[in-house]
């Protein structure tokens, strides 16, 4: 992702004049500017159609086209915006060049999936010597990068570079003499001048010109071969894989941390306080203070550039042992990933300060869950409009190698899940195929906040960040029974409360766990409306009542100021009612928030 990311930065850093190209191929070289007064002299650095430079200065101002390959697939072209695309199944509109991030995020969710992108046809192409194609399929697309191989153009740019405008040109006639000039304010019009230049046409540049390093500094050049000069080399030290001799710099100077390690579950805590270092000599070590574990090191430049490590047989070191390829590689954040036997991918990341997100506990638990036993969906709440029913009839497998299923008797919808800590807030991203009849698992698709976790219910929230709406999502081990055919009523519910005595089993108010207040309390639900709660020295009286029809009963709580149990006096709508549980949540209407609280009978 990050080559990608850096090949984005670099690529928009040359502006492109597109709204100038209709007038500036009408008027041809007629934009430029014949002198009623010459220069009796000749410039020195004349150059002419078939120079070397003529040609090096083509490749780097011709239209650019691998910043978006990861749309069209060819460095022959750029698309034209706005356009369609779906990636890994979700409808993504690009307005401009920074809206390609948004199909790297939805690549990146998924590092073990298999990313596909479909484009919605039909899109313009501007081609890489600006002219504009339609192009209407796919199809049309594949002949356009097969006739762009042949003829040698996807691969000519020079993207290391770029020019300060406006640049002024001399032209010469064939006795050397000045006969006029022309002023270059843009990339395209540089193009247009060099591909118009006829086989004895002369011309130079009014040096000194500024040109644009990848780096985004910028350099002075004084005459025709020192410009040749730093273009071939800026061209041929141009590479997207780490510097070997700056990487090696890095990671032998100063000391790093694991700040992350994932295999199968978050294992960093394994190697919490332990600094590593590595040596000139490719030896290694791990060190708390207390403990020291040898190993060695060797750097691989390959295609494919590896970082090879090994620690011998001692536990957890030995599960570093593997040539891990390198992802991203600067002074401050080195990370890497490993591909297993059984195709799950392995990752790992040294930084320079220790890991401080604490626990990984949480996110290893939620893996666990998840991961063990099939889900189904309780609840789909989309900014409060219940889409629960488009799901009832699909059972819900997540496995641990990323991926995800969703099977009902006549249907099979698949997709990829992640978890995360992201800023101290436990995350499940998921990602279903959406084309198609399965339009509706679009609802689902989303990075989720994890409010409830345990091994018989999975809460989730997302606070959408266009119009501000809250969506809501559950999970829970037993089919949703309230979308028609029979299901729950008002009365079984009632006969469920009133067949002996509940606890609070587990209370989230907005998230923050206040079961504690409850402990000890025996709770009696009584026929005729009246409820009380005692844990033998405080007792609370209160009313309740059930309501509402089949997929959409509510409880209603009301034990008026009494504490603790005013906490709890709520419209709540009933998840789940089991003989021993029950279920219930309340949506805010104001703020969004959300409460959960969990019966079981004694």
């Amino acid at each position: 992702m990050l080559l990608l990311m850096l090949l984005l930065i670099k690529k928009y850093k040359k502006t492109v004049l597109f709204s100038l190209m209709s007038f500036v191929l009408l008027l041809g070289v007629s934009c430029q500017k014949e002198e009623t007064e010459y220069i009796d002299t000749t410039d020195q650095d004349t150059i002419t159609a078939n120079s070397v430079i003529t040609t090096i200065l083509s490749k780097t101002v011709q239209n650019e086209g691998s910043w978006d390959d990861i749309i069209d697939g060819t460095s022959c072209a750029a698309v034209q915006y706005p356009l369609t695309v779906i990636a890994n199944g979700q409808e993504v509109l690009l307005q401009n060049i920074e809206d390609i991030q948004l199909i790297v995020a939805i690549f990146a969710q998924f590092p073990n999936d298999t990313d596909t992108l479909e484009i919605v046809f039909p899109i313009t192409l501007i081609m890489w010597d600006y002219t504009e194609v339609e192009v209407n399929s796919q199809e049309e697309l594949n002949q356009i990068i097969t006739n762009c191989i042949s003829n040698g153009q996807g691969n000519n740019e020079i993207t290391c570079i770029s020019f300060q405008y406006p640049i002024t040109i001399y032209t010469y006639n064939s006795a050397q003499e000045q006969t006029g000039t022309v002023v270059i304010n843009s990339d395209f019009e540089l193009f247009q001048f060099l591909q118009n230049l006829d086989e004895n046409d002369v011309y130079s540049l009014d040096f000194p010109v500024t040109v644009i390093l990848d780096d985004g500094s910028t350099q002075t050049v004084n005459n025709t071969q020192e410009l040749q000069d730093l273009i071939e080399s800026c061209e041929n030290n141009t590479s997207t894989n780490p510097d070997p001799t700056q990487f090696e710099t890095d990671l032998t100077t100063g000391v790093w941390y694991v700040t992350y390690y994932f295999n199968d579950y978050d294992e960093t805590d394994n190697y919490q306080d332990y600094q590593f270092t590595f040596n000139t000599d490719g030896s290694s070590t791990a060190s708390n203070g207390n403990d020291t574990v040898n190993g060695s090191w060797n750097y691989q430049n390959d295609s494919t550039p590896k970082l090879e490590l090994y620690y011998g047989t001692t536990s957890p070191f030995n599960e570093l042992d593997e040539d891990w390829e390198i992802i991203e590689a600067s002074t401050e954040i080195i990370k890497l990933k490993d591909i297993s036997g059984d195709g799950s991918i392995n990752y790992l990341t040294f930084e320079r300060n220790p890991n401080t997100t604490g626990s990984n506990e949480d996110l290893n638990n939620l893996i666990q869950y998840l991961t063990t036993d099939s889900w189904f969906v309780n609840l789909m709440d989309d900014s409060e409009e219940d889409k629960t029913c488009n799901f009832v009839a699909y059972e819900f497998s997540f496995a641990s190698n990323g991926t995800a299923q969703a099977v009902s008797t006549s249907n099979t919808v698949t997709g990829f899940w992640a978890a995360q800590m992201s800023d101290g807030q436990l995350e499940v991203i998921l990602n279903f195929d959406s084309g198609g009849s399965n339009e509706a698992f679009g609802n689902l698709n989303d990075d989720w906040e994890v409010l409830v976790s345990s091994n018989t219910a999975i809460n989730l929230r997302d606070v959408s960040g266009g119009n501000g709406g809250t969506d809501y999502l559950n999970f829970e081990r037993n089919p949703y029974t309230g979308c028609g055919g029979g299901g729950t009523t008002a009365a079984d519910v009632e006969n469920i409360l009133q067949d002996g005595q509940w606890f609070v089993a587990s209370y989230l108010d907005d998230g923050v766990d206040e079961t504690s207040d409850y402990a000890g309390y025996t709770i009696t639900f009584i026929s005729g409306g009246s409820v009380s709660a005692t844990n033998g020295t405080n007792t609370n009286y209160g009313t309740w009542y059930v309501t509402g029809s089949t997929g959409s009963l509510e409880l209603i709580l009301d034990f008026g100021t009494s504490n603790p149990f005013e906490g709890i006096n709520e419209d709540w709508d009933i998840i789940e009612a089991l003989t021993n549980k029950i279920t219930l949540q309340h949506i805010s209407g104001g703020g969004g928030g959300i409460n959960d609280l969990i019966l079981e009978k004694l």
